[in-house]
């Protein structure tokens, strides 16, 4: 009788095995398809975490401007000095800064300041040499003369 309860015993177990992998199985399937898509997720993050580092990176760059120093400062002499290295009238000099001649002989007086943005065209001005000048204002000169306005009623 041992034998017929060992016998039943045996097949019992290999049927509860079998029913318990046909349970299995597809458990099985969804764990490794989504031990894949964690895989690829993982990697895309990644990517994703490269990208925005570099993009931080050239945002930090681009933000910063290039032409202008953090803080410049002006000094009435400074402008003197670099109207008569550029050999330039004040008349001239101003149609390079996009103001009258009276405003240039007012800042080299020190009766009055620039403003940010005449400021930055003055340190743009800075890099450039007699001749660069000369040109630069020949070429806004014959802008002026093509486009009717403001400009050309001065000329």
């Amino acid at each position: 009788m041992t034998s017929l309860g060992v016998m039943f015993k045996d097949e019992i177990t290999r049927l509860s095995r079998k029913e318990v992998r046909k349970q299995i199985e597809p458990i099985r399937t969804a764990s490794s398809t989504y031990r894949h898509q964690i895989a690829e997720l993982k990697r895309a993050v990644v990517l994703l975490q490269r990208q925005v580092a570099a993009l931080s990176r050239t945002a930090k760059t681009t933000t910063r401007p290039s032409a202008e120093p953090t803080s410049t400062r002006f000094v009435a002499k400074g402008l003197r000095t670099l109207r008569s290295r550029l050999d330039l009238s004040a008349t001239d000099f101003g149609e390079l800064v996009g103001v009258s001649g009276q405003s240039i002989y007012n800042w080299e007086q020190g009766k009055s300041v620039p403003r940010k943005a005449q400021l930055s065209v003055l340190v743009g001005l800075r890099a450039l040499g007699k001749r660069e000048a000369h040109a630069r204002l020949l070429q806004l000169r014959a802008k002026a003369a093509k486009s009717p306005g403001k400009s050309a009623a001065r000329l």
